[in-house]
């Protein structure tokens, strides 16, 4: 696909906004105005790199909070379900996986040659550059995750949220990134149509499918290479409040079910963690347990939503 698509009929102002059906003057897109609908049976087949059935990536949601606003995330509420500014529990709980509980994940992915893709808030290459610098020698890559932590419906100019995002990542790195998650994977109507305008080429957002697919946008198609929900540890750690163990289940069970179906049609699996709940002393032995357990078979593919992307889109060629 070239140039916009034909439900397009105009420009969108820098602010994002445009006329259309049913939200003033925001365009709204349904799901199958953005992408086609295929069952996964009806598919050709996809093939990975050295006849792989299954392609592994790692994201690891590197974020930073700002103490001056609520937070992201509550592990501790308040008493009396008071809305404190600032937020010291939690923000530090936070903090804890930036001072500690990375470097348990980095250790562990180093120690068994595995790279992650980096889902970053750009800030952090400004606020912890230790941990940015580790990440980049790590040869891991950068995933646009907005400048800090925050939904992106919540952002006065999203436009210069993606922007400000790729010019900072580019800078630390030297290189322009080309994956976007959002913030909690949160978008707004226009999001998808900002970031291919912006130079994103793939996004995480919709856990929709098992292979990748192409989005409609006003500036090509993006690529959305497939996210997890389900093997996300803040819904099953924080939201849930399952047993640590738990997980480690779940991500055996993932695997072996996508293996076994990849034998016909390769699939993709993620595995998305955050420094602040992983990288704590009682769970980072689940984390290691879950990627010996996958790394002792054959015909695994681990590797980074780019390379994902940048396969997939070889073979469309």
């Amino acid at each position: 696909m070239t140039g916009p698509p034909a439900w397009y009929s105009g420009g969108i102002t820098p602010a994002g906004a445009a006329e259309g059906r049913g939200h003033g003057r925001v365009t709204v897109r349904l799901p199958h105005e953005r992408f086609d609908y295929s069952a996964i049976v009806d598919r050709p087949r996809w093939t990975l790199p050295r006849s792989a059935r299954i392609a592994v990536w790692t994201i690891v949601n590197v974020e930073e909070w700002d103490i001056e606003k609520p937070m992201a995330r509550q592990y501790l509420t308040a008493p009396q379900g008071a809305a404190t500014v600032p937020d010291v529990p939690n923000w530090a709980w936070h903090d804890y996986g930036m001072r500690v509980g990375f470097w348990r994940l980095l250790e562990a992915l180093t120690r068994r040659r595995l790279r992650a893709t980096a889902s970053i808030n750009a800030s952090v290459c400004q606020t912890y550059p230790r941990v940015a610098r580790a990440m980049r020698d790590a040869g891991w890559e950068f995933m646009g995750h907005a400048v800090r932590q925050g939904a992106m419906h919540l952002q006065p100019d999203q436009r210069a949220v993606v922007r400000d995002s790729v010019r900072i990542l580019t800078d630390f790195t030297g290189k322009r990134p080309k994956g976007w998650l959002g913030p909690g994977l949160t978008e707004t109507w226009e999001t998808l149509d900002i970031l291919a305008e912006e130079g994103i080429e793939y996004v995480s957002d919709w856990v929709n499918d098992d292979q990748p697919y192409e989005i409609r946008t006003t500036a090509g198609p993006l690529v959305s290479v497939p996210y997890t929900l389900e093997l996300n540890d803040i819904p099953m750690m924080v939201i849930q409040h399952h047993e640590s163990s738990a997980w480690l289940a779940r991500v055996r069970d993932q695997f072996d079910r996508l293996y076994a179906e990849g034998a016909r049609n390769p699939r993709v699996m993620a595995v998305a963690v955050h420094p602040y709940i992983h990288g704590v002393p009682h769970r980072i032995r689940y984390f290691e347990a879950a990627y010996d357990y996958m790394r002792r078979k054959r015909g695994v593919w681990f590797t980074t939503g780019e390379e994902i992307y940048e396969w997939w889109k070889a073979g469309r060629r």
